[in-house]
């Protein structure tokens, strides 16, 4: 019987597949750039799903607030897709583009990606989600969108 060779050794049991190259979105811009923290993750390092909606609905505000110069409100998430798992050091960037703009709401796409791996770097698309925001005055009440 031959002894393992140090090599044999090193190799991983189970090798992660290997993902496609994901290609960036062309025509939305970059409104956030966020890596998790062990806090945002369970104990097998995946990122709460709760935690990458709350940053899907900051950087998806972003575009209408410009829009609505004020203040303005999450009215409806009308889609959310979860693609692939997050982890814990993964650089999260969000791009997002308006895909609607109505008299007082703007429908925002935002897609997330994630950058992984350093050492032999691979970026995936991680979720993808349409959410539309509403401009609200002083007291909370739909207003129309400056012209």
């Amino acid at each position: 019987m031959t002894e393992p060779t140090a090599i044999a050794l090193a190799q991983p049991l189970n090798p992660a597949p290997q993902m496609a190259p994901a290609a960036l979105p062309t025509g939305a811009q970059l409104v956030l750039r966020v890596m998790p923290m062990p806090a945002d993750a369970n104990a097998n390092g995946d990122v709460f799903g709760g935690w990458i909606m709350a940053q899907v609905d900051l950087a998806g505000a972003v575009l209408p607030a410009r829009i609505a110069k004020g203040r303005i409100a999450t009215v409806a998430v009308n889609q959310f897709i979860f693609k692939q798992p997050v982890s814990i050091g993964d650089l999260l960037s969000f791009y997002a583009n308006v895909t609607r703009v109505g008299r007082t709401s703007v429908t925002v796409h935002v897609e997330v990606y994630a950058e992984r791996n350093p050492a032999e770097l691979q970026v995936v698309k991680v979720t993808e989600a349409n959410l539309t925001y509403v401009a609200i005055d002083g007291q909370g009440q739909p207003r129309a969108l400056p012209t």
